[in-house]
């Protein structure tokens, strides 16, 4: 009969990457470490098996190149992998818990993505922090101008509207020694507008080219960023 391919529990990191498998012949129980040319070398001379790795950090990196290497990835989420940690937490206790957590029933997984489903998360990613700081820095602002006794309306972009309107204004109300610094900040604001345009405009030509993009962009409610 032919052999059940072998499952590896595989806990990934910079450098060190240890592994837990049981092999199916002889059935001994294998709880390794590997430096990544170690791993990618011992993989390489292994039959096709199905490795399981926690969704973290570098996880699609080493699924794609797992995969490669003629392996089934199977990508879990943290949640369903510390239930099975035993003792106390180490790179050995967590490759078997990866290895027991694959053969539990019905174990939901992860999807492994394309280096551009990659990509695209980044620019949302870095998108979503250029929002998070041009937020900080409006809001920043309309400390310090209230501090001067100066208020504007709600909103980000009722907000720098009324400055520019304002601007003459607001110059000779805050001290020269403040207005420098706050031309400056208007200008870093400016500048991540800009910068959050130049993503948007990616993001638009991506979901352009992919078919999946544009049957999901057909849903009412569903736009560019969702």
């Amino acid at each position: 009969p032919q052999m059940k391919p072998t499952t590896y529990g595989l806990d990934i990191a910079k450098r060190v990457f240890q592994m837990y498998w049981i092999e199916e012949e002889t059935g001994e129980i294998c709880n390794r470490r590997f430096s990544r040319a170690e791993l990618v070398e011992f993989l390489c001379t292994r039959p096709a098996g199905r490795i399981v790795l926690e969704a973290c950090g570098s996880a699609q990196f080493w699924a794609r190149k797992l995969k490669r290497l003629g392996h089934e990835v199977v990508l879990l989420h943290a949640k369903f992998i510390r239930p099975f940690v035993q003792n106390n937490k180490t790179d050995s206790s967590d490759a078997r818990a990866l290895w027991t957590a694959a053969h539990q029933p019905d174990m939901r997984t992860v999807s492994v993505k394309t280096e551009d489903q990659q990509a695209m998360l980044g620019l949302h990613r870095i998108r979503a922090q250029l929002v998070k700081f041009r937020t900080a820095q409006v809001n920043g602002l309309r400390g310090l101008l209230y501090e001067f006794g100066i208020t504007l309306k709600r909103g980000r972009q009722a907000a720098l509207n009324e400055i520019c309107e304002r601007r003459a204004d607001l110059e000779q109300t805050v001290p020269g020694l403040l207005w420098g610094a706050i031309e400056a900040q208007l200008a870093r604001i400016n500048g991540i507008d800009e910068e959050l345009k130049i993503i948007e405009q990616r993001i638009r030509s991506w979901q352009k080219e992919q078919p999946s993009c544009q049957a999901i962009g057909e849903i009412p409610g569903i736009g560019l960023l969702t």
